[in-house]
């Protein structure tokens, strides 16, 4: 998958500003137009799966523990307060890089950050459609 761009970071053919590796992951600095907070790093498989519904859970699970090891040495060494975990899967989600990967957002107090959007979404029959879905189970 090299027309993949951070396919491209992961074999050296593109430069980032690596921040953790291991044998099955990278994190690393986004584009410095795309940072949205002090910190702001992807963590992807350096395997490539296009999404959520490609990665094995395996594969999942090694960059699930990147994250959690990332995490706890920000609020140990920065003092965050918080941590978000982004992730969009398919073009309806805004998926913009078909290469799966995780956005690890350190939070502050105060730091002016809305991640969550407010659409004023009204669902006429939550019980129905919940029902459904627990139904799928």
């Amino acid at each position: 998958m090299i027309e993949c761009s951070f396919c491209k970071i992961i074999v050296g053919k593109l430069s980032s500003n690596k921040i953790y590796e291991t044998e099955k992951i990278l994190a690393f600095a986004p584009l410095k137009e795309d940072i949205i907070a002090k910190g702001h790093m992807l963590v992807i498989p350096k395997k490539h799966y296009a999404d959520f519904y490609d990665i094995p859970k395996e594969e999942l699970h090694h960059i699930v523990d990147a994250i959690k090891i990332i995490s706890q040495k920000l609020k140990q060494k920065y003092n965050t307060d918080g941590i978000n975990l982004l992730h969009a899967s398919g073009k309806a989600a805004q998926q913009s890089c078909f290469h799966f990967h995780i956005h690890l957002i350190p939070r502050s107090q105060n730091d002016g950050l809305d991640t969550w959007p407010k659409t004023g979404y009204k669902e006429g029959n939550f019980p129905g459609v919940y029902n459904k879905i627990s139904n799928l189970f």
